[in-house]
């Protein structure tokens, strides 16, 4: 029996098919894809997983599968795109293709290379059904205040809309440990309030450091984690011990 606000050291696939239909209110994760993740040696079953979350997955809810490609021989590996398609297949909506643009590349560009840079990761919104969404608007507007000379537009343009769907983090202290892929907090927090409600259930499924863990407690939601590496098991659990000590302290 799976336990809510638990990180459990077992594969996902394995973990996930002791959880009842539709128990699940988002889902947010980062799978170890392709060869860019040295991730102690695990690979997953995709297929598994991608049927599992489609299972688990309430109707009206996302899923946010933040992944990128291996470059191999001079081409892209196209994990990313053969996902998208796979979740397609099996009953998903391709709610939004976002992009997660990072500060700093790992891998800067050769000046004498033919590639430029790579910053960025794909973001997929699957969804299942339509999704109940708290947009964030911190666009700021050019034409606050005005309206149109049409009169179609009744009220004043507003000083600001939703943002675009190219969201760009800075990773700082607190997002580095001993975990080679770490979300930005800022990232997770972000997704959280857009596609979900407080006391909603959030599963990551990779779980890897407990970003999402800590992240769902601040946002007085609830969550299950599965992780298959017992050093990065280790390493969320003692983040979400290190977040509920402190919270004893504040009270």
């Amino acid at each position: 029996m799976i336990e809510q606000n638990t990180i459990n050291n077992v594969d996902c696939v394995k973990g996930m098919k002791t959880l009842k239909d539709k128990c699940i209110d988002m889902v947010i994760t980062s799978p170890p894809y392709d060869n860019l993740r040295q991730y102690n040696g695990y690979s997953f079953d995709f297929k598994g997983v991608a049927n599992e979350l489609y299972r688990l997955l309430k109707d009206n809810s996302v899923v946010v599968w933040v992944v990128g490609d291996q470059t191999v021989k001079g081409s892209e590996s196209g994990t990313s795109f053969k996902q998208a398609l796979y979740f397609k297949e099996i009953g998903f909506n391709l709610h939004d293709t976002m992009i997660y643009k990072k500060n700093s590349s790992t891998f800067p560009a050769k000046r004498n290379g033919n590639r430029y840079t790579q910053i960025f990761e794909y973001m997929f919104i699957f969804s299942k059904g339509n999704p109940k969404a708290n947009l964030i608007c911190d666009k700021k507007n050019k034409w606050a205040g005005h309206k149109d000379f049409s009169g179609i537009l009744k009220n004043p343009v507003p000083d600001k809309s939703p943002r675009t769907n190219i969201w760009e983090y800075t990773t700082s202290f607190n997002d580095k440990n001993d975990h080679p892929a770490v979300f930005p907090e800022k990232l997770v927090y972000d997704n959280l309030i857009s596609w979900s409600d407080r006391k909603d259930l959030i599963l990551d499924p990779f779980m890897g450091s407990g970003t999402t863990a800590k992240v769902a407690l601040e946002l007085d939601r609830k969550f299950i984690g599965f992780e298959i590496s017992k050093e990065y098991c280790n390493i969320a659990n003692k983040r979400i011990e290190l977040l509920l000590r402190q919270e004893k302290l504040d009270i």
